[in-house]
């Protein structure tokens, strides 16, 4: 790896880390463990300082370490975490973002320091003294005799030891605490374990620490002092020390806390110091002897030829088996961990781009062979029709991502943005692992925003109006995401006060979008808050009141293909639903001809499809017993064509609406590759793409959503007006 690739790493690492530190910050009020959030912000920070002192970031270094040092009170509880150092501690998060953001814009030294330097003087308030540079006396080499210790070793300490991978990072050196070690007593055997290092050389990180030690050590000093010589390394220590005349229990314990690596009983036993390697070349001596012998018993384990030598109890050896059974199952966790890779999403949407040309093709080749009437060329084309549908249906799901990443975000949002307007919020998240396509996820996160602040700023009241209406002090906003007929709905919402519906209907009046008498719905009354300009606001503040936004959040999901509607309880809170296609690139459609034009219409969408036996001059019609309104494609799109003796309906749904669509003939399934529409085409009612067929011609695919709301809108308003 070359230093640019290395940086890339460092920088994309840094960018994982400084989002687990926010959310960690975020959710500390929440969790039940505050330590080991706290223990998991300190890991993070230390990750960063120790990976910018690799590559030379002096000034990302010396920030971060303040801010570590601040951590580190925190976990000693010298120093109570409350409001204020969470937001300052998010201010330094959001600085070490803007480091990194400069590193990746390639300036490594920074010339405005003032930031920086302002937030370390926020943060020297919680330290007793401005930090300074802390330093080692170097230690005189002390000789690490390799010798046998007593079988007994009824007089040592052991030490058990294992480093983490970044300590060498960090600039510590593992030996010479080993060195130091030799200072407060006497080494009498040690062990060097390397399991950690990888099977294949390649995948070996030479800056990575592999290695741990296991140690009988002689000394007088008590077990806080051992402790001590590794103080300034326990972050990147697994430390384990058994005193002198312990129990058996002690090394079964120790044996059940040794790394899961794939190690032979007696290499367990030698590891925990419960036995020497001279005892354990002893046994199997003793084994290899009984097999040379053909004994009749057969080859004694080793576990029982220790046993019987009285040089390890049998509790021990239990506990070491089950380790080795352990170690056995684990190497096969870690084999299947190790199948995963990463892969750059540009290369995921080209394989996109070739899987839709694939399939284009492939049904040009389907129509040529139907054309010829060669049976055997159909049949060809069918299986590689088959084999395309695979292919697709894989490389989708690749672009597959769950929209956690995007809810987690917000959390932030809501704790700024409430502090700001002095109200008491938290945010609630549900369906966080509900995946849809990448592209969407990226684009979706804009409006979501807007939704967010705007049931903050409008939706949840002060906490003095909440407690004057019984409700508990603390607001909630809620986020929440699942599948509904082969789309995703993403649910904003808040239990504040609710939309004021005649509010809102006088201030549409007001601005003429409704006509006097004529009556809405709901649903209708809520949608007009999408308007350009619309705002029942009383006062202008830094977040909304404008009449700007809403319909812009509109605009951008009806770009992604979506939908948006709101209800809402006066009193009781607002939800708002965003409905989205899974993916914006290749969906299974359904065929439909009127006149010579053909349409697609997403498969998910359609219930069924039944004969059309509507009364003219209706546009209804009886489907067991209910009444289904319709829309005739030839009318609504004015396409002139004479019309067929027998027509079909295609009965569609989408959110809870159903309608049907009058077509001149179904034509069946097909693979639909979305093309999007000419700037031309945009203002097109009910179009939201369109395909290529096979034939090379054009196809329109209805924008269902769109077609669902004018026809239950014409239906409800010529009933409204027979009624009057």
């Amino acid at each position: 790896m070359d230093l640019e690739s290395a940086l890339q790493t460092f920088i994309a690492e840094s960018r994982e880390l400084l989002t687990e530190m926010e959310a960690a910050l975020l959710g500390l009020e929440q969790t039940q463990d505050r330590f080991e959030s706290v223990n998991a912000i300190f890991r993070a920070a230390h990750t960063i300082k120790g990976s910018a002192g690799l590559f030379g970031l002096d000034h990302v270094v010396a920030f971060t370490h303040v801010v570590e040092s601040v951590l580190d009170r925190v976990r000693a509880d010298k120093v109570q975490i409350d409001d204020e150092l969470v937001v300052l501690l998010l201010s330094c998060c959001d600085r070490l973002t803007e480091l990194t953001d400069a590193i990746a814009d390639g300036q490594l030294v920074v010339q405005d320091t003032q930031p920086s330097q302002a937030l370390i003087e926020q943060l020297g308030r919680y330290l007793d003294a401005p930090a300074g540079a802390i330093t080692v006396e170097s230690e005189a080499e002390a000789h690490v005799e390799r010798i046998e210790r007593a079988s007994d070793g009824s007089e040592h300490w052991h030490l058990s030891l294992r480093f983490g991978p970044d300590v060498l990072r960090s600039g510590m050196d593992p030996l010479s605490f080993i060195r130091f070690l030799g200072t407060l007593g006497r080494i009498d055997w040690i062990s060097t374990l390397a399991d950690a290092l990888p099977d294949d050389p390649a995948t070996m990180d030479p800056e990575a620490c592999y290695l741990g030690f296991e140690i009988a050590f002689a000394s007088p000093a008590d077990k806080a002092t051992i402790e001590g010589a590794f103080e300034f390394v326990r972050d990147d220590l697994a430390l384990r020390i058994i005193p002198p005349r312990s129990r058996v229990s002690d090394y079964i314990a120790l044996i059940h806390e040794l790394p899961e690596q794939p190690t032979r009983l007696g290499e367990i036993l030698v590891a925990c110091g419960s036995i020497t390697e001279r005892e354990l070349q002893e046994a199997l001596r003793l084994q290899e002897q009984a097999r040379d012998s053909g004994a009749e018993a057969g080859t004694p384990p080793i576990g029982k030829i220790l046993v019987d030598s009285q040089a390890v109890p049998p509790a021990v050896i239990e506990a070491a088996l089950g380790k080795q059974k352990q170690s056995g199952g684990d190497r096969q966790q870690r084999a299947a961990e190790h199948r995963s890779i990463r892969i750059d999403a540009d290369r995921l949407d080209e394989l996109i781009t070739l899987v839709g040309e694939l399939i284009i093709a492939g049904a040009s080749t389907e129509l040529l062979a139907r054309k010829r009437k060669d049976s055997q060329l159909i049949e060809a084309s069918s299986r590689l029709a088959g084999l395309v549908q695979d292919v697709r249906a894989s490389a989708l799901q690749l672009r597959m991502v769950k929209i956690g990443a995007t809810f987690t975000k917000f959390q932030r949002v809501v704790h700024d943005v409430a502090r700001e307007l002095g109200k008491d919020i938290t945010l609630e998240i549900s369906g966080e692992d509900t995946e849809l396509d990448k592209t969407v996820v990226e684009k979706i996160g804009d409006p979501l925003l807007h939704l967010v602040r705007n049931a903050i700023d409008h939706g949840v009241e002060p906490a003095e109006q909440r407690l004057a209406k019984g409700k508990p002090a603390r607001g909630k906003v809620r986020l929440n995401a699942f599948h509904e007929s082969g789309s995703i709905v993403i649910e904003v919402g808040d239990d504040g006060g609710g939309l004021k519906r005649e509010r809102i209907l006088a201030k549409a009046l007001e601005r003429g979008l409704v006509e006097p008498g004529v009556a809405l719905s709901d649903g209708e009354v809520f949608d007009l808050i999408f308007e350009p300009g619309f705002s029942t606001a009383e006062q202008i503040t830094n977040l909304s009141g404008r009449g700007v936004g809403m319909d812009v959040v509109k605009r951008n999901i009806t770009a992604l293909r979506g939908s948006v509607s709101i209800a809402s309880r006066e009193g009781e809170g607002t939800t708002v639903s965003v409905r989205l296609p899974l993916t914006l690139a290749i969906i299974d459609g359904f065929q439909v001809k009127v006149g010579e034009s053909i349409f697609v219409i997403p498969l998910d969408m359609i219930e069924e499809c039944i004969e059309f036996s509507g009364e003219q001059g209706h546009d209804w019609c009886n489907l067991r017993g209910a009444v289904l309104p319709f829309v005739r494609l030839r009318d609504f799109f004015e396409i002139e064509s004479p019309v067929p003796r027998r027509e079909s309906i295609v009965v569609i749904h989408h959110a809870g609406q159903r309608a049907g669509l009058v077509v001149d003939a179904l034509l069946g399934e097909f693979q639909t590759v979305i093309k999007p529409l000419g700037r031309a085409f945009q203002c097109v009612q009910c179009i939201s793409g369109s395909t290529i067929l096979g034939n090379g011609t054009v196809a329109l695919i209805l924008d269902v959503a769109a077609l669902l709301a004018q026809t239950n809108h014409r239906h409800r308003s010529k009933s409204l007006s027979i009624d009057s």
